[in-house]
């Protein structure tokens, strides 16, 4: 079934903790920690103390998507801090391989981000390596954005890749997620929905994070269904 992975970077910051204890009490069991540096994108956000204070408090894996340069410095302070998952940018860094291994080396799981103008062919020689590909359906550095409708086929692609080498890689999508498009993410083969201002910038976020859990679920039954 397709998971939701709600990024924090669209809750209000004097509202974290009501965030927080909403997603657990509706057995989310991940969240998404957006880290900008304002260099490799034009803003900035959080760091490892965040991640560090989320294993404090709460029982939920972390998804630390590392949107900065030179991500090998920031590694090993969300490793040391906790975080269960860590994804880097192809474009950020000059050896994914080397760096994919010190993730997977520290504990974590270790993904790959591209942006939308990146090709899957960029991953020819990496594919094992990662143990999910995040695609990015915005250009990274700001919520609320639409979706880019040309990541489609990059979505279906990635989908074919993975399953026709038999790999065990989740398929994860970051931007412009929300009712709309949601449904048709999971009938693509998408694993793990990142979602933000669909849930925190709503009047309602309670509301909308039911909604769109269960359309999720009721989406997953029927594609389970129709693959029997």
């Amino acid at each position: 079934m397709t998971n939701i992975s709600p990024s924090l970077l669209s809750v209000d910051f004097f509202r974290f903790d009501q965030a927080l204890a909403l997603l657990q009490q509706h057995g989310v069991s991940q969240v998404h920690i957006d880290v900008m540096d304002g260099h490799f994108v034009p803003n900035l956000s959080f760091g490892a103390e965040m991640a560090r204070a989320l294993h404090r408090h709460y029982v939920m894996r972390s998804e630390a998507h590392l949107m900065v340069e030179s991500p090998e410095s920031f590694v090993p302070r969300f490793l040391d801090a906790g975080a269960t998952e860590i994804s880097v940018h192809l474009e950020s860094t000059r050896h994914p391989s080397r760096l994919l291994q010190t993730i997977r080396g520290g504990g974590a799981l270790a993904g790959l981000a591209l942006n939308p103008a990146t090709p899957l062919e960029s991953l020819r020689y990496l594919w094992g390596s990662f143990d999910f590909l995040l695609l990015m359906s915005v250009d990274p550095g700001f919520g609320g954005q639409v979706f880019l409708p040309t990541v489609w086929e990059k979505i279906e692609q990635a989908r074919l890749e993975i399953d026709g080498r038999r790999l065990p890689v989740r398929l994860e999508v970051d931007g412009g997620v929300g009712l709309d498009n949601a449904g048709e993410l999971v009938k693509r083969g998408v694993d793990t929905l990142v979602v933000g201002a669909a849930i925190f910038a709503q009047r309602d976020p309670e509301a909308s994070l039911r909604d769109l859990m269960d359309l999720l679920t009721k989406v997953s039954h029927q594609k389970e269904e129709n693959e029997r």
